[in-house]
């Protein structure tokens, strides 16, 4: 699988968003949470991405986590199987951490999310 994050594979529509939020299992690191529903019809993972504003007020910081987090799932997305899930990642901490702690953190979570 090549290492790229191609625009299929954001998850994007109100009906998918509102499906995920609605019957999604959640999960959850120290700096991450995730909302994970799988077979969503298509041979491959999409997910979306989000900081919230109320711990960030400044977009400079929120979008530096959005593209951290991004990067770390283009990385190992590997690491889950590509059956159809549609994942959100929420970054839930008030400060902003390395890069290789967003990463250790969602290469957990993904992996926790194949083996469901």
């Amino acid at each position: 699988m090549a290492a790229t994050l191609s625009g299929k594979e954001r998850l994007s529509g109100k009906t998918a968003i509102a499906a995920l939020m609605g019957r999604g299992r959640w999960s959850q690191t120290l700096h991450l949470r995730c909302c994970c529903l799988s077979d969503n019809g298509l041979d491959f993972n999409r997910i979306m991405v989000s900081v919230p504003k109320r711990h960030f007020k400044r977009a400079v910081k929120r979008n530096l986590l959005k593209r951290r987090m991004r990067e770390a799932y283009r990385l190992n997305k590997d690491l889950c199987t590509p059956g159809g899930h549609d994942i959100l990642f929420v970054y839930s901490s008030s400060e902003i951490v390395p890069f290789a702690v967003i990463r250790d953190e969602l290469t957990s979570l993904l992996s926790r999310i194949s083996a469901q």
